[in-house]
This record gives C-alpha cells, sequence and structure tokens, in this order.
C-alpha cells in the first residue's frame, strides 16, 4: 500500500506549486496524483497567461504583488523562465460610470503598494496601443508592470523542481474516494491504481475540486465556466509588446502571443454541460464582429479556428481563492475557487498554503480567503469590472 504525508489531488500548476513551496519547506514526502496522462492537460495548459495586479480588492493586489515577486526570482528556484513580460494592462472607460469604478479601484492598489499603477488620458491610451479605435471611450488605467506569463513554463518549472526535491508524481491516476480515520480527518486516499494512506490531502483539483470534495463528504462551492479563445493567424499586423487591453464595460480583451492576436470576451457558460470545453462557433463569429468595431487593423487579419480554443474557470461564488483547511475535515486543505486568476496566482498561493501547513500562519494574511467565510457571511466584494 502507498503511503504520503500529503496527497496533492491535482497536477497542474496550483498542485505542482503547492508540491514545490511543501517541500522546499521540507515536506519531502509529497505525492502528486493527476488523472491526465501527461502536464497541462487541465485548464493550465488552456490559459491565457496574463498577469495583473490591477484588482479592486486588497487581497487580490496582495496576492498579485507576491506573485510577481516570485515570478522574478522563479528562474532561481526552478532553473525555468516563467516568461513573464511586463508589458501592461490597459483598461479602457466608455463612460465616466466606468471611470469611476477603475479609479476606485486604483485608490485600493495604491493603498496595498502598487504605485506604478495610474489613470491615463485618451491621448495617452492612444499611445499606449495604436491599434484600438477610440471612439467613445473617455479614459482608463494602466500598470506597466503587469503582463504576461507562460502558463506552462510556470507548471514545469515547479514539477521538475519539486521532483528534484523528492516528491512523487504519479500520471494517470484517478481519485475515486477517502476514507476517514476518525469524523473529521481523512485517512486513506482511493485511486483507480490502488490505495494510499495519508497524512494530509490538498484538493487542487481545479474546476474538478468540487466533485473532489464531495467524495470527501464536504461541500466546497466551486464551479467550472468556460472560457473561449479566439486566434488569428500568425501575422505581424501587431506589436509583441502590445499591452493587454481591456474594456471594462463587457471585458471584451485582447493580447499578442505567438505573433497571433487573441480575442477574449466573457460569456455565461454552458448551463447544461458545465464541464463542456469546446468552442462556440456562433461566439467566434460573435467576438470576431466586436474586433472589426474596435480594432480597425483586424480587418486584415483572418481567424484561424484550428487555433481557437477553451478551457474552464474554477469559479467561487465572489471570484476570490479558497485556501486553507476545509471546516468539515481538519486535514483536508483547499487551494480552488481563483476565479480565472489562478495561474497568475499560483506562485503566491502555493507559498502560501504550505506556510498554513507548515507553519500554521501565513506571511501575509489570508483571512480573506478562509474556506469559512462563505458560511459566515463574508464574501469578498469587488467590482464586476475588475
Amino acid at each position: 500500500m502507498n503511503r504520503a504525508s500529503i496527497v496533492i489531488v491535482g497536477g497542474g500548476v496550483m498542485g505542482a506549486s503547492a508540491a514545490y513551496h511543501l517541500a522546499a519547506r521540507g515536506r519531502r514526502d509529497v505525492l502528486v496524483l493527476d488523472r491526465s496522462s501527461e502536464p497541462g492537460a487541465g485548464s493550465t495548459g488552456r490559459a491565457s497567461g496574463g498577469f495583473r495586479a490591477q484588482f479592486s480588492t486588497p487581497i487580490q493586489v496582495r496576492l498579485s504583488l507576491l506573485a510577481r515577486k516570485k515570478l522574478k526570482s522563479f528562474r532561481k528556484d526552478t532553473g525555468v523562465d516563467p516568461g513573464y513580460q511586463p508589458a501592461g494592462y490597459l483598461w479602457l472607460a466608455v463612460n465616466e460610470s466606468e471611470m469611476a469604478v477603475l479609479r476606485a479601484a486604483l485608490a485600493v492598489q495604491h493603498a496595498e503598494g502598487l504605485k506604478e499603477a495610474r489613470e491615463v488620458s485618451v491621448a495617452e491610451i492612444a499611445k499606449l496601443n495604436p491599434a484600438v479605435r477610440l471612439d467613445g471611450v473617455v479614459g482608463g488605467c494602466f500598470c506597466p508592470t503587469d503582463g504576461f506569463i507562460v502558463p506552462m513554463r510556470l507548471l514545469e518549472g515547479y514539477l521538475a523542481a519539486a521532483q528534484h526535491l523528492g516528491v512523487r508524481v504519479e500520471w494517470g491516476t484517478e481519485v475515486t474516494g477517502f476514507e476517514r480515520g476518525g469524523s473529521d480527518k481523512l485517512s486513506r486516499v482511493l485511486t483507480t491504481r490502488g490505495t494510499i494512506t495519508a497524512g494530509a490531502v490538498v484538493n487542487a483539483a481545479g474546476p474538478w475540486a468540487g466533485s473532489i470534495a464531495q467524495l470527501a463528504g464536504t461541500e466546497l462551492p466551486v464551479v467550472p465556466l468556460r472560457r473561449q479563445v479566439a486566434a488569428t493567424t500568425p501575422s505581424d499586423l501587431f506589436p509583441a509588446d502590445m499591452p493587454m487591453t481591456i474594456f471594462a464595460g463587457d471585458g471584451f480583451h485582447f493580447r499578442v502571443r505567438d505573433r497571433r492576436l487573441l480575442l477574449l470576451y466573457p460569456t455565461p457558460g454552458v448551463t447544461d454541460r458545465p464541464f463542456d470545453a469546446r468552442v462556440d462557433q456562433k461566439w467566434v463569429a460573435q467576438v470576431a464582429t466586436i474586433a472589426r468595431q474596435r480594432i480597425p487593423i483586424f480587418e486584415r487579419a483572418e481567424i484561424d479556428r484550428a487555433a481557437c480554443h477553451a478551457g474552464l474557470y474554477e469559479m467561487s461564488p465572489d471570484r476570490h481563492a479558497i485556501l486553507g483547511a476545509a471546516p468539515e475535515c481538519a486535514n483536508l486543505y483547499y487551494i480552488n475557487g481563483s476565479s480565472g486568476h489562478g495561474v497568475m496566482h499560483s506562485t503566491a498561493l502555493g507559498q502560501l498554503l504550505a506556510e498554513l501547513m507548515v507553519d500554521g500562519k501565513t506571511s501575509i494574511d489570508t483571512s480573506a480567503l478562509a474556506p469559512t467565510r462563505f458560511a459566515e457571511g463574508r464574501l469578498n466584494v469587488s467590482s464586476e469590472l475588475l
């Protein structure tokens, strides 16, 4: 029978980060389980790779600042370049109401130490991104240290560094259940490849985290939400250092990656098939129409339908991560519910979970992310625009 002091369910970037940080803090008997046959087959491999600190709640800004610090030391820590490119995030407002929301968020960002984020005029926006049509735009906000990362490099770096420290990783292993050694603790993990005795379990199952929690007899309010990405054929129409540009009102945004323009536009998801990650071709046509209206040079681009893809966000009720021990199970830990910000915050959340499990406390205040907040009515209140 296999044994591990800590079993991590999920080998995506969140589970890999948790494994690495636990091992780096001396917990070497760690086992990562993933039902996929190889790394990156879940949400991590489909992430668009944005990184920002422009949020509207203090805890999200703090997570981003810690994550950015760790991105800068990532190569030294793991031997892998995370591809951090500070091209900036440019938020656009088309009315004074949207501008007021951006300004309120900017005040939060400055209070948390993100001093370089700033309000920008229409004239400045034209210089920051000449490709965008400015009809109706009244202003915006810009942060030059926001930008892009390469999700698969983060995953590969953490997996390699964790295994170098003694962490074991088993692919093609699906968790099918748990056994309890007492009323408040898990004792065994049941899998398609046998039973594992575990001292503690970490739920890092991304959009599938709610199902894993149910197997453990706990409730975790995390549900999947499809997000789609349309991509053009490779071209030199758009500069590689173009900032991520977001229309605050409806969430339409675009960036350049590997000489392709990526177009993103949030939709409600597929309610009757929540885990459906297929691309809706009607959505592709819709987002292309929006792009033609807002990015004039897009008329010269061509959508590559084979390169369009979709993935699943892991949504929590307040769109903030859930970090800490399950209220109903003392040795089951959550690192879930990042609601579209998982890759960008994975470096920070993995460290914070390891601190919590090893030291019993975290280096920054994470009480806003506690799993108990839902029952206690302490949901985070953030702007719907950010």
